[in-house]
């Protein structure tokens, strides 16, 4: 492998966890990037070494994707510019494709796991530390299964919260635009990141919630929900993450800009919220 693309592999905090036999010849590979658990697949790469050494790589952890091109000082005649646009559509190709079964993998086990779990119930150690309800949860051994689902209700995904409250994803699973339903929507419609702030909103408001679990998937859910509920009011809720550029309030207010919905932030008095 070009040692210039592994330093961007590396520099982007995709190095691969063990050395990787990266073929030229635009076959996509997927490896553990450094980091991700035993077993796991989550990085994807594709180099090309003519008419000059390129490539492309991400992780479906993620989402992210980068493109690499080797330094060169030699201008590019038109024919060669051709073949690096060529190359490019390739490996994108080659990369939704790899996606789409990928995220078809996760689907499978997702089902698989949400069908053996038990309904959960409010005395698990997270929900009782949060003081929240378990709200269409479901509960495998320790673990609670949060359902991530698409507008029409399929299951994408499942995010696992321990009794400690540490928190992750089934491998390779699509998150973009995917949710977790908390009742049944009539006149408005919360969203907000997390499970508990979305346990907290509708058991004191009883409006239904969508729980995002992120910032960055504020907009694809509220985008997914304009479409399907056209005219329903769509309120943003976010977490005021007082921490530089307040990333919670900044994406819901992206969010809220893009539907044309409201925003609700709560403000802190004496360390808690009001």
């Amino acid at each position: 492998m070009s040692a210039t693309m592994l330093d961007a592999m590396r520099a982007a905090g995709l190095a691969p966890h063990k050395e990787i036999d990266l073929r030229d010849d635009g076959k996509l590979t997927r490896y553990r990037v450094q980091g991700d658990k035993a077993g796991s697949r989550n990085g994807w790469a594709v180099l090309y070494s003519n008419p000059i050494c390129s490539g492309a790589f991400g992780s479906w952890k993620t989402g992210e994707s980068h493109t690499w091109r080797e330094a060169s000082h030699k201008p590019q005649t038109p024919a060669e510019r051709a073949e690096l646009q060529r190359q490019l559509a390739a490996m994108r190709a080659s990369r939704d494709a790899e996606r789409d079964k990928v995220q078809e993998e996760a689907r499978s086990r997702a089902a698989k796991l949400w069908t053996r779990a038990r309904p959960a119930t409010n005395v698990h150690p997270y929900l009782q530390r949060k003081s929240v309800g378990a709200y269409g949860v479901r509960q495998l051994r320790e673990l609670l299964l949060i359902p991530a689902r698409d507008e029409h209700g399929q299951l994408h995904t499942l995010q696992f919260i321990g009794p400690d409250g540490a928190k992750r994803f089934l491998s390779g699973g699509r998150i973009s635009g995917c949710y977790c339903p908390i009742g049944r929507p009539l006149d408005s419609l919360l969203i907000c990141e997390g499970y508990a702030t979305g346990a907290t909103l509708y058991a004191v408001t009883g409006r239904a919630v969508a729980v995002c679990f992120s910032a960055g998937n504020l907009q694809p859910v509220a985008t997914a929900l304009r479409a399907k509920f056209p005219d329903m009011s769509l309120i943003i809720c976010a977490d005021n993450d007082l921490t530089p550029g307040n990333p919670g309030v900044t994406h819901a207010t992206r969010a809220a800009l893009a539907v044309g919905g409201l925003v609700a932030v709560p403000h802190f008095e004496g360390g808690a919220h009001v």
